[in-house]
């Protein structure tokens, strides 16, 4: 072990001696696989020049490289792999195991000096580290996840005035989403390069990882980064960075180009047949590469060359998919079509997406009872996480495309409910609530697949067996306090099970003052005896503040035959505003309304307003603080033949009254200070006629709240002179009032900060004529002491000496030297303050130097 360690500390020294004129890496990346919770195995592909520097220096070789792991440790990785190529490239792999402490986000870097020397876009690059990060987020609530495999080498050819494309052929085991951005490329400490600049017409493509130049017009070698960004569920969970080397050249040859399909849907166990050409333009052998996902799972893809023809390469792609494939994000498969020309290989790039979805299942039965639809399916080929369920009232057919899975958006489905995995059926029971009568009821299921979903199952619709009582009707009759009046009407059961609930039968009719059914009486207000009798009047109630629900009961001698359905009045409320009242119709109802009529209600005389589908309506253009009295009319129906129809039922009469009660606008400020007399001048202006009071508010930081200064009448008084108590900095703002007492938002803040108080004098005169006789701000001493908490001052002869100091803000310095007491020589002396300022955003500190004459006159 030790001769180990021996060896490897060796080579460290050598590398740190070396590194003056190592200049050999053109590339790479960090990538990581995670092991089990905390543990991750780390591979770090660096891309370097095995060719010497113009000025003959050899390139270096990096046996080891160091990592930094972002835990606040870092290791020494050994290469595992080393690989010649062609035109003075090695590929090199170091791989490391490390164990992180625990959850957190880490930035993994590699650093090493230096780049290849030449690259147009990094001034000096010979001198500039090279260094690639990848970010990693160890969350256990968003479970395992290890980095993106980049397919395709971060090394790449561009010829001089051509389109030119790159795509790192990324591959997500895991099945994230990724991201793709262009960013600077980094060097020490991880950290963008001083002067990096990104080629021009250069572009990335955010969802293919495509990075196209659109036509490079200059050779050399260029260097960028590509940052690929893994995000799961909406969530960021890291980030890889790619530092990719493209040399541009000079050249008459003609890229190749590729066609085929470029999306293709399957369900899991179809098998994908794809046909590829590659064409030359300018007659060369083409090889087609093929990278991506679908060749690197278990029971690949398979690529083969099925034939050549003149310019002409064919290709073929074989998959037979099975459950292990489905995901909720396409396999990208990249096909590269490069030519073998003599003077420069040109390449092309080609996108195929492929979908493998999960399969569906179908219902095998749907069973309907009074209240609720029983459910059952079959389990589909592939094993599934569960099942979600969803349902619509009424038939919803749309055209199957292979890809859409689950339930389309617009539909008009919605989820019920789920299961997990060996549950294959389900109640439809609106949540205990139970299934309202007079709808035809739509399902479908959907399978989940880990983190996609499958194809929904074909539609089953069903109605709900007839034997309970459906509600039609509840319409106020009279608006009253004491003895409001209500009328009810429901449609007879015509599907009772009468070997299960023999008669004879009765209603019994229960109340609710409320919308929702809440406060039901125990007691019923009401029984009928038999069937046919399904009308009734209820009177007594206070239906001027209420709303009122009710519901029917069918019983027999063995007491409730099944669970009765709740309707409501309609309920109207009209809301008073400026000129106008707004009117809006609350209602808990199993039937649907098409229409809702507004009528404007004048005694026994009624006016309609308007009738619209929405349970809104505004009335304009009233005067203010007077009544207007209003009800709505609703009609409605089910979906369902044999029962009443048109549905129609009335609100209780509602009183609405136009107040004013919109604010007006926000004035608009301004503030001058005024330094030598310490104030503030603030000036105000309203744009709304009927602004009657401005309130100025003040605040003398910006982190302290706003508090009144004082009203104004308006437009009597549109300026104030506000003098602060400690300092004229501070922050301004004003509401407005009109005549109705509305009060606006707070206008604009305004802050002013812009007093230097600590003006010092370039000279004195030290004879005591009271004219410069002291250095000293040219404040007040009142002035000073309020706008100065701290102070240090220090005076320094020519020579470097302190002649003086002091903590005092006034300073007071009448010439004399601090240690003799006595005047100091004529001449320039210089001075350094150290101030804490009373300012806007608190005390700042603030650093004031400069230099003062002094003169010893007569």
């Amino acid at each position: 072990m030790w001769n180990k360690r021996f060896i490897m500390t060796i080579l460290l020294a050598w590398f740190l001696i070396a590194g003056a004129w190592a200049t050999h890496n053109r590339a790479g990346e960090i990538t990581y696989v995670q092991l089990d919770e905390f543990t991750y195995e780390i591979t770090i592909t660096t891309f370097t020049n095995t060719q010497p520097t113009t000025s003959g220096w050899p390139p270096v070789d990096r046996p080891v490289l160091e990592i930094a792991f972002g835990d606040n440790t870092t290791a020494m990785v050994e290469r595992v792999e080393m690989i010649d190529l062609p035109d003075y490239y090695r590929k090199n792999t170091y791989v490391t195991t490390h164990t992180f402490p625990g959850p957190g986000t880490y930035e993994l870097v590699v650093e090493d000096p230096n780049r290849n020397e030449g690259v147009s876009n990094i001034p000096n690059s010979v001198t500039v580290v090279f260094s690639i990060k990848t970010i990693m987020q160890i969350n256990p609530a968003l479970g395992p996840n290890s980095t993106p495999q980049l397919l395709s080498p971060p090394v790449d050819k561009a010829a001089l005035n051509r389109l030119f494309i790159h795509n790192p052929a990324a591959w997500d085991p895991d099945g994230d989403s990724l991201a793709y951005k262009l960013t600077p490329c980094t060097g020490e400490n991880g950290q963008p390069i001083e002067g990096f600049t990104f080629p021009d017409d250069i572009t990335m493509n955010e969802t293919t990882g495509d990075l196209v130049w659109d036509k490079p017009t200059e050779l050399g070698v260029f260097n960028v980064a590509i940052l690929i960004e893994e995000w799961r569920e909406g969530v960021k969970i890291g980030q890889i960075t790619r530092d990719l080397q493209i040399e541009v050249y000079e050249t008459d040859n003609m890229p190749p180009e590729v066609l085929s399909e470029q999306q293709i849907c399957v369900e899991a166990g179809d098998s994908v047949n794809i046909e590829i050409m590659g064409y030359d333009p300018d007659g060369d052998e083409l090889v087609l590469t093929p990278l991506g996902g679908a060749f690197e799972v278990a029971n690949p893809a398979i690529f083969t060359i099925s034939g050549t023809a003149a310019d002409t390469t064919y290709g073929a792609i074989r998959w037979g998919t099975d459950c292990s494939h489905i995901r909720r994000q396409p396999y990208l498969l990249v096909i590269k079509a490069e030519d073998q020309d003599e003077d420069i290989p040109l390449a092309d790039l080609h996108h195929i997406q492929i979908w493998v979805n999960g399969p569906p299942t179908q219902f095998t039965a749907i069973t309907p009872t009074n209240n609720s639809i029983e459910l059952s399916w079959f389990n589909p080929s592939c094993a599934t996480n569960g099942y979600d369920l969803y349902r619509k009232t009424q038939s919803y057919q749309w055209t199957f495309d292979p890809c859409i899975t689950g339930i389309p958006v617009g539909s008009g489905y919605e989820k019920i409910g789920s299961v997990e995995a060996g549950t294959t059926s389900f109640t439809d029971n609106a949540g205990g609530a139970g299934l309202p009568q007079g709808f035809q009821y739509c399902y479908r299921v959907v399978p989940r697949y880990d983190d996609a979903v499958g194809y929904s199952s074909a539609e089953v619709c069903e109605t709900l067996i007839r034997g309970v009582p459906v509600i039609t009707n509840v319409s106020v009759e009279r608006t009253d306090s004491l003895n409001g009046k209500i009328y009810l009407a429901w449609s007879k059961p015509t599907e009772i099970d009468t070997l299960e609930h023999p008669g004879p039968y009765n209603y019994k009719v229960f109340r609710s003052p409320d919308l929702w059914g809440s406060n039901f009486e125990p007691t019923p207000i009401a029984t009928l005896s038999g069937l046919n009798d399904t009308l009734l009047v209820d009177s007594g109630m206070n239906t001027a503040a209420n709303a009122y629900s009710y519901k029917v009961e069918l019983h027999n001698n063995n007491g409730l035959v099944s669970q009765p359905m709740v309707a409501s009045t309609l309920w109207l409320q009209a809301n008073g505003a400026d000129n106008r009242v707004a009117l809006t119709v609350e209602k808990n109802v199993p039937w649907i309304n098409q229409s809702y009529a507004f009528y404007r209600v004048d005694g026994p005389d009624e006016t309609l307003l308007a009738e619209v589908d929405s349970l809104s309506y505004t009335h304009q253009d009233l005067p203010n603080n007077e009544s207007f009295y209003y009800r709505v009319k609703s009609t409605g129906s089910y979906t369902e033949s044999g029962f009443v129809y048109p549905i129609v039922n009335f609100s209780q009469i509602a009183e609405g009254v136009p107040i004013d009660t919109v604010p007006p606008n926000a004035p608009a400020i301004s503030v001058v200070a005024n330094c030598d007399a310490f104030y503030n001048e603030i000036n105000w202006q309203s744009t709304d006629a009927e602004v009657v009071d401005v309130e100025l508010y003040y605040a003398s930081r910006t982190d302290k709240p706003l508090s009144m200064l004082q009203k104004f009448l308006y437009p009597d008084t549109t300026m104030y002179r506000h003098t602060p108590e400690l300092s004229v900095s501070g922050c301004y703002a004003a509401k407005a009032i009109d005549s109705a007492g509305n009060k606006s938002n707070f206008s604009t803040k305004i802050c002013i900060d812009s007093c230097d108080y600590y003006e010092l004098p370039n000279v004195i005169t030290t004879n005591n004529d009271g004219i410069n006789d002291v250095f000293r701000p040219k404040a007040s001493d009142d002035i000073v002491l309020k706008t100065i908490a701290e102070a240090e001052v220090q005076i320094f002869n020519r020579w470097g000496n302190l002649v003086y100091e002091t903590t005092d803000p006034l300073i007071l310095w009448y010439g004399r030297d601090k240690h003799t007491g006595k005047l100091v020589p004529n001449g320039v002396y210089y001075y350094i303050c150290n101030l804490k300022e009373k300012r806007i955003s608190g005390l700042e500190e603030r650093y004031k130097v400069g230099f003062v004459h002094v003169y010893h006159t007569k």
